[in-house]
């Protein structure tokens, strides 16, 4: 996990942790929602609807560029059935006892 400095004026600060309480939430973890709502474009969910609608009506919503690739069913299935396969790692670490 990083640590990231955020200098802003004090209006925002105060908007901002006024908008973290409201919500019973610590700065940090509000920021981080927000942020994360700004930058995933996965999310769903009427909060993050909300933040996602004010950041791109400021113009601060990244939007990517690359659309996001589904992997192939096919060769999801596969991995799946694969992932079944083998030793179980339990009979791994009985033998290791005897």
């Amino acid at each position: 996990m990083s640590q990231v400095t955020w200098r802003a004026g004090e209006e925002l600060v105060r908007r901002v942790q006024l908008a973290a309480k409201q919500q019973g939430k610590s700065m940090n973890e509000y920021l981080t929602q927000v942020l994360d709502a700004a930058t995933n474009p996965d999310l769903a969910g009427d909060e993050a609807a909300r933040v996602r609608e004010r950041l791109q009506r400021a113009g601060l919503l990244w939007e990517s560029k690359a659309p996001r690739a589904r992997p192939d069913p096919a060769e999801v299935a596969a991995a799946r059935a694969a992932a079944g396969r083998g030793t179980p790692v339990s009979s791994l670490v009985g033998d290791e006892r005897e």
